[in-house]
Formats: C-alpha cells, sequence, structure tokens
C-alpha cells in the first residue's frame, strides 16, 4: 500500500505544513493513553474530553504550539515509604495532540470526576469574492 501525499493533488497548494501537522499528530498518541472523545457540541464547537483519573490540575498543562493543541500529564510518583501487594495504577506521563484548523480557538478546559473537558471553537469565516484584473501584457 503506498502512501497517499497532498503533493499528489497539484489544485492543492501551500498545505505541505498540514501534511507535516497530520503526520506528526498520528505520532504523538501511539500508544492510545489516555482514552478520550471528540464530540461536536454545537455547528461552530467541539468538546475533547480525556480520561485523567489520578491526575491533579497541577499535574497537568494545556497549550497551544504551532496550530496544535498539546495537553500534557504528569504525575509524582509518591510511592516513597509505601509497600504495594500489587500495583496496577502506576504513576504515568502522557502527551496527546491535536491538529487545530485555522480559525478553531481553544476555550475553557474544567477537571471532574477524573475527566478533563477541553471546549474549542471554530470562527466562521465571511466569504470574501475577489476579483482579480486582467492586463495585456
Amino acid at each position: 500500500m503506498s502512501k497517499l501525499t497532498l503533493g499528489a493533488y497539484p489544485h492543492m497548494l501551500g498545505f505541505e505544513q498540514l501534511e507535516r501537522l497530520l503526520e506528526r499528530s498520528a505520532k504523538s498518541g501511539a500508544d492510545g493513553y489516555p482514552p478520550f472523545n471528540i464530540e461536536q457540541t454545537s455547528d461552530h464547537s467541539y468538546r475533547i474530553t480525556l480520561a485523567v483519573a489520578g491526575f491533579a490540575e497541577s499535574d497537568l498543562s494545556i497549550t497551544v504550539e504551532d496550530r496544535q493543541l498539546v495537553i500534557r500529564g504528569r504525575q509524582n510518583d509518591d510511592a516513597d515509604g509505601r509497600v504495594f501487594l500489587h500495583r496496577g495504577i502506576a504513576a504515568r506521563q502522557f502527551q496527546r495532540m491535536f491538529v487545530l484548523a485555522d480559525g478553531v480557538e481553544v476555550g475553557e478546559a474544567v477537571i471532574e470526576n477524573g475527566l478533563l473537558h477541553v471546549d474549542l471553537t471554530r470562527a466562521v469565516p465571511e466569504a470574501v469574492v475577489q476579483k482579480i484584473n486582467i492586463r495585456k501584457g
């Protein structure tokens, strides 16, 4: 199976950066942790929900870097002095990235009951028609 690139579509001009963003995004969440949902909450808004049980607000960071929403989690391993007979819940770090289209803005982030909700809105661009004059050469 050959890899399909945006370069295979000559009428798609200036989308090289989008292809790089998609490739980086595909690599970032390869292990599937933490699980997440993406829901459309209205015609122009979305909500990403990540299952972050065990993470405190201070363990999480949310940034926008180069048109990517980056959500990171890092827990401190507080097992010092504790004796575990079984340890199935490990302190684990993660990084999830989501590529944002032009006009998508990150809004509020709320953590409740082990779920991190990040709201996004998409601005509706005005339709612009530009007339290009043709001159004789």
